[in-house]
């Protein structure tokens, strides 16, 4: 048992921000069967707990939440990270104040509510507002394609906030996250390393400035680039089952 399995979620075992299809479930519990699991989800604990149903501790032996900054082995935390110790909070505000005023500026087609979301690693960023519909979302990802509305705001950030040498990646449809230099997903490799000889992992969003790039592309790992859920099922089919 010296191999494990990382996928991310949205995009990888399930579409962005619905619940996992029964089929993948199946395949989990295949798995789980002759290697170790791990999940390396952007959002936290709960976020990931919703999509994919069933407790996560029966799917897989690590959960990495937030990229990583917030690890856990079974159901015990073994490590965390918080934005706010590291760049302190007086540019935390700045940074905050700024995101703010720059989206209260944004002409969109329609805006909701909860724009910032704070979690332990990152911030969370969206310009249409989290609390937005999945249509609202399919909608605002499409527009956002066509218009650059995320990208437009991360090169403005990397300009005005070059002393607090952060990271920026684009994911899912509707937000993207912020996180100091480094805090990317492959902060889940320094819990496996040393007990596993073969790592692979699965992502989608593995180009420049995808939260699925550095690990993917690390030494450490044997990497995967699927389109979907379905994408996923198959080659997993094809390689382990």
């Amino acid at each position: 048992m010296n191999t494990i399995i990382l996928f991310d979620v949205d995009g990888t075992l399930t579409l962005p921000r619905l619940k996992v299809e029964p089929e993948i479930l199946r395949m989990l519990a295949k798995l789980k069967k002759n290697y170790s699991l791990g999940v390396v989800g952007g959002s936290d604990f709960q976020k990931i707990q919703e999509q994919l149903i069933t407790p996560l501790e029966e799917l897989f032996d690590y959960v990495f939440c937030e990229n990583g900054m917030v690890a856990y082995k079974g159901k015990n935390l073994i490590g965390q990270k918080i934005i706010s110790e590291e760049i302190g909070e007086s540019n935390l505000q700045r940074l905050l104040n700024f995101v703010l005023k720059y989206i209260s500026e944004l002409d969109l087609p329609i805006k909701r509510g909860t724009f910032i979301e704070f979690r332990n690693g990152m911030l969370n960023i969206s310009p249409i507002g989290r609390n937005c519909s999945q249509k609202e979302r399919i909608e605002f990802e499409s527009y956002d394609k066509e218009n650059k509305i995320r990208e437009t705001l991360v090169n403005e950030l990397k300009l005005k906030f070059q002393d607090l040498d952060l990271s920026y990646t684009i994911g899912g449809q509707i937000s993207f996250d912020v996180f100091p230099k480094g805090w990317d997903k492959t902060q889940c490799l320094q819990y496996l390393t040393n007990d596993f000889d073969t790592i692979y992992f699965f992502g989608d969003k593995i180009e420049i400035g995808g939260n699925d790039h550095e690990l993917y592309n690390s030494d450490f790992t044997i990497g995967y680039h699927v389109k979907n859920p379905n994408d996923t099922l198959k080659i997993c089919t094809d390689l382990f089952l």
